[in-house]
């Protein structure tokens, strides 16, 4: 234990999630310089963008892996890039250390899961939404995995709930030609609008909605939200000035959650990159996972992802995020949910909360009778 901790650390920092990787890079290595500065063991990271290229994520945690001697690996925003790198984490017996929230329907030994999964974050929306808005949404999605799965289980939800899904459609990442989807969502009237698209194409689309909602009030966010669970602090200066405000947003962390420790680690925050800084969920995810990945190897006396794993799983861990328990079944951290409604500073104003929510990845705990179109995704 006397030699460097070598940690790797895979974000990309430019393409549709660009904004999102800079921010996690910037909490992973802002954790790293935390640890640092207190003179603890050495830390010797290993940072590698793959500039959205799904082959430069497999090299790069080939290099981690394989030539920088790093078992443990912090990183990737997609569910694509996760599962592209999984199967090389696993050969190499890594831990991969996962932040961002995700669809679900996957636990895997070698992948710690920071990120929220549905029952964290969309299912509690729901509860929240159909109440206040209704149960007609209209659902819009990223074309690949994240798009596809929380949209079918949105589906599911609204059908349990006796309501009717008034349309559903995708966009290739980058795609920013929304109009013919905004014409039938004003064609279609739904409740609220359930937005799973990413980057660029979600930015076009929430300033689209802003100007319907202008010539039409039935479209304005206080009668029919857009509602989201992967639109960050970071994203907010993407978008057009004041085009989403009043939109709303499920996540674990927001920049303005009052909490002393909360206080403390934006003080910290501005100390390092300024007074004007926003600290998003990724920032915070990428940060805590870092925080958390350290802690548990200086706690296990080796790096070995078997004596890390036990000692997750034996205690529960004060985090940014709360006191953090891993499931020992399924790799997943317990963790709040809140829903944020975006102001007019690019902030999130904390309109509901929960404590700490138990992963249930596979839905278990929450299947009705009759729904045989729940499915594992590998």
């Amino acid at each position: 234990m006397n030699d460097a901790l070598k940690i790797g650390i895979l974000f990309s920092t430019s393409g549709p999630y660009g904004s999102m990787g800079r921010d996690a890079r910037d909490g992973a290595e802002f954790a790293i310089e935390e640890f640092a500065a207190g003179g603890g063991r050495a830390i010797e990271p290993t940072f590698v963008d793959p500039h959205a290229d799904m082959a430069a994520y497999l090299e790069g945690a080939k290099h981690m892996l394989r030539n920088a001697g790093c078992r443990h690996i912090i990183g990737t925003i997609t569910s694509a890039a996760r599962k592209e790198v999984i199967p090389l984490v696993e050969k190499h017996d890594g831990l991969l250390w996962y932040m961002c929230p995700y669809e679900g329907f996957e636990a895997n030994e070698n992948v710690i899961y920071v990120g929220g999964c549905p029952n964290q974050h969309l299912l509690p929306l729901f509860e929240h939404l159909i109440p206040r808005f209704g149960k007609r949404p209209y659902l819009v999605g990223a074309n690949y995995v994240w798009g596809w799965e929380m949209n079918r289980l949105a589906r599911e939800l609204i059908t349990n709930a006796g309501g009717e899904v008034l349309g559903e459609r995708y966009l290739p990442l980058e795609e920013t030609a929304v109009e013919r989807i905004v014409a039938d969502i004003e064609s279609r009237r739904p409740s609220f609008i359930l937005n799973n698209l990413i980057g660029p194409s979600s930015y076009a689309f929430l300033e689209a909605i802003k100007l319907l909602g202008d010539r039409d009030p039935a479209f304005r966010p206080e009668n029919c939200p857009v509602v989201s669970c992967d639109l960050m602090e970071c994203e907010l200066e993407d978008i057009a000035a004041g085009a989403a405000v009043g939109q709303l947003c499920a996540a674990s962390y927001f920049d303005t959650i009052g909490t002393s420790d909360n206080l403390a680690f934006k003080a910290r925050v501005a100390t390092r990159y300024g007074a004007d800084r926003r600290v998003s969920s990724i920032f915070a995810g990428a940060y805590t996972a870092v925080k958390l990945c350290i802690e548990a190897i200086l706690a296990a006396g080796s790096d070995e992802p078997q004596a890390v794993r036990r000692q997750l799983h034996a205690v529960s861990w004060p985090t940014l995020l709360g006191p953090l328990a891993i499931d020992p079944e399924t790799n997943h951290a317990a963790l709040p949910f809140h829903l944020g409604r975006i102001n007019s500073g690019n902030g999130f104003d904390v309109i509901a909360s929960r404590p700490a929510l138990a992963a249930d990845p596979y839905l278990t705990g929450r299947r009705v009778p009759k729904s045989p179109k729940l499915r594992v995704v590998s």
